[in-house]
């Protein structure tokens, strides 16, 4: 008999890989911090010992939510700016703000802020894209989740870099300081196309090439975007980057609602990767992304919640719920995006889209132990005939009730076992105060 270090059992257990599967009364077996094992309730014994033995009836167990995009540390400006289109919200409100008050301290305070929400809703990963990435990375590994930081690249000034050649040289800095570090990996991030220049997207795409790093940009965000791209370079954006060589396996194109069919096809055929993040597009009116074409042709499509200032959380269940209902309404057809497809997104597809599926994003043996339980015993998730379907149509966030990262539990029982609440809240309520005497 083996002694290994910690027995995850359920009721229900989500791997999503491989695709489609539903264990019942299962358990998962993790020692140092990976998965070696899934197996029935009634075999456990026979093969192994534990020094930690947690039961969860009437639970699910499956992979961690893997956020696709984000900016953390505008936590610190949700709700700041609301029902404003996209252009009006960014210039008139969040860049003057941001302007006024984003520093080391701010990154640090909206960044712990978001991860502490992101863990109490069942986030092990996010994929992040905001200014001083060295001091995100530097939470997010205090905090134990998984991250990957950008490296974020304007041609304007900011706090952070003066131009488009000291973002990238800072993010250069930050991806060496975090080479060794084990739940933290880095990409370029370029702002969008609208706002860098050719010259730098170029730059950015032989480094990528050469350092083997993602590029996360959105792009095709709102059909003025289209519109401006055409006045400026006679292309539209993907267009353009086409022309750049940089739609390639790397990009992780965020939001995408302006696609035409063969747009799909390019992106397609090119391997790149789409971040749909429903609730921002719904709530900017930026568009819809067409999810069912996209999964058709074979494009890998994950999950982001956007930055809080423009959702207004980082609630990866609402998510799962809004991309299924909305694709199905686009798409005129009630089987498009099916429950375990959305919960696919939220998962395995986002590791995949951020390079990380040999890690996460799924139960496999040999996978990092990055997993949550999920609580139907409410009133509102009974009766349980398809636990998978629940997870998308009827659960909430506040359901989460265990979190775990590489084995490290970081919350029992809706408890945060890492972070101080009290001290996080004191901290948001002096940014408040701060920025509406600004």
């Amino acid at each position: 008999m083996q002694t290994i270090d910690l027995i995850l059992e359920a009721d229900w257990i989500v791997p999503v890989e491989p695709a489609d599967t539903l264990f019942h009364h299962h358990a998962v077996i993790i020692d140092k911090g990976k998965i070696i094992d899934l197996l029935p309730v009634d075999q456990i014994h026979h093969q192994y010992h534990a020094l930690e033995h947690q039961r969860y009836p009437g639970h699910v167990l499956m992979p961690g939510f893997v956020n696709a995009h984000t900016h953390a540390a505008m936590n610190l400006l949700r709700g700041l700016a609301d029902d404003l289109p996209l252009m009006t919200w960014l210039e008139r409100h969040i860049w003057p703000a941001e302007a006024s008050h984003v520093s080391e301290e701010f990154v640090e305070d909206g960044t712990r802020l978001a991860i502490a929400e992101m863990i109490r809703s069942g986030t092990t990963c996010f994929n992040d894209m905001y200014f001083y990435a060295d001091v995100a990375a530097k939470v997010a590994q205090q905090a134990g989740i998984r991250a990957v930081v950008g490296l974020i690249v304007l041609e304007f000034p900011t706090l952070w870099a003066a131009n488009a050649d000291e973002y990238i040289n800072k993010g250069l800095a930050v991806n060496d300081q975090l080479k060794d570090a084990d739940l933290i990996t880095t990409a370029f991030a370029p702002h969008a196309p609208y706002t860098v220049a050719d010259e730098s997207l170029r730059h950015i795409q032989v480094l990528a090439n050469e350092l083997d790093l993602g590029i996360h940009m959105h792009i095709h965000e709102t059909a003025d975007e289209i519109t401006e791209s055409l006045k400026r370079h006679q292309l539209r954006p993907l267009q353009r980057l086409q022309q750049l060589d940089m739609l390639t396996p790397n990009l992780q194109a965020v939001h995408m609602t302006q696609l035409l069919p063969d747009e799909i096809e390019l992106i397609a055929s090119t391997g790149v990767h789409v971040v749909h993040c429903p609730e921002s597009n719904l709530k900017l009116a930026s568009g819809f992304t067409p999810v069912a074409n996209l999964l058709q042709a074979g494009v890998n499509v994950a999950l982001g919640t956007d930055g809080a200032a423009s959702n207004n959380d980082l609630d990866m269940i609402s998510e799962m719920r809004t991309a299924a209902l909305l694709a199905k309404g686009v798409a005129n057809d009630a089987s498009a995006v099916n429950a375990m497809q959305s919960i696919t997104m939220a998962t395995l597809n986002g590791a995949r889209a951020l390079g990380l599926d040999d890690y996460t994003g799924s139960l496999l043996p040999g996978k990092s132990a990055d997993i949550i339980a999920i609580d139907l015993n409410n009133i509102e998730t009974q009766p349980v005939y398809h636990a998978d379907s629940h997870l998308v149509y009827s659960c909430s966030r506040d359901q989460v009730t265990d979190v775990w990262v590489a084995g490290h539990q970081l919350m029992r029982n809706r408890e945060l076992t890492g972070l101080d609440q009290k001290e996080i809240l004191e901290k948001a309520r002096y940014w408040q105060q701060r920025i509406n005497q600004s």
